[in-house]
C-alpha cells in the first residue's frame, strides 16, 4: 500500500473525513499537534495518509488504514518500541480510531512484535470520530511521556525480558 506522508498540517483532512464539520477538523488538527509535542526528541512527527482509502468500499481482508502516525523508538541495537495511532475502517464500514504501544519480541517463539496496551473505539452516533481521536491522541502522548524503555514495558505485561 503506498501512502502519502508529512506533518499533519499536509494531511488533507476534508478529503479524507468529508463529513467531519469544521469544529471536528479543528478537534483533530488540535489533537494532533498534542502527539507531535509528546514525541521524543529527534523522532520525526510524519504522518501517513491514503486517499484511496478514504472511501469504504467493503470488508477487506487487511486492515484498510486512511491516517497513521507511528512513532518507532529505538531501545538498543536489536531492540525497540513503537507507538501507533491510526484511523481505518471496520468490517462494517465505521471508522475505527486505535492507538497502540508494541515492543520487540524476545520470547521462545519469535512473534515480532506484542502489543502491550491499546486503545481503540469503533466511531458511530455516541463516539464521534473527533472525540476518539482526542482521546487515542491524549494516551498516546501519555505513553510517550512514560519511559520510553522497551523492557519497562515488558515487564509491566509480564513478557520475556531482551536477551543479552
Amino acid at each position: 500500500m503506498s501512502m502519502d506522508r508529512g506533518t499533519f498540517d499536509r494531511v488533507p483532512v476534508r478529503a479524507l473525513f468529508p463529513r467531519l464539520s469544521a469544529a471536528a477538523v479543528e478537534s483533530l488538527e488540535h489533537s494532533a499537534r498534542t502527539v507531535d509535542a509528546a514525541r521524543p526528541r529527534g523522532a520525526a512527527a510524519v504522518w501517513e495518509w491514503a486517499p484511496e482509502h478514504a472511501v469504504f468500499t467493503g470488508p477487506q481482508s487487511r486492515t484498510w488504514v486512511i491516517l497513521l502516525l507511528d512513532v518507532v523508538r529505538p531501545a538498543g541495537v536489536s531492540d525497540w518500541l513503537e507507538f501507533l495511532l491510526q484511523v481505518g475502517w471496520t468490517d462494517q464500514g465505521r471508522h475505527e480510531v486505535t492507538a497502540s504501544v508494541n515492543v520487540g519480541c524476545w520470547c521462545e517463539t519469535d512473534h515480532g512484535t506484542h502489543d502491550v496496551d491499546a486503545l481503540g473505539f469503533a466511531v458511530d452516533d455516541d463516539v464521534p470520530l473527533a472525540r476518539a481521536f482526542e482521546a487515542c491522541a491524549e494516551r498516546m502522548a501519555g505513553w510517550l511521556a512514560e519511559p520510553r524503555d522497551a523492557d519497562f514495558w515488558r515487564a509491566r505485561e509480564g513478557l520475556p525480558p531482551r536477551r543479552p
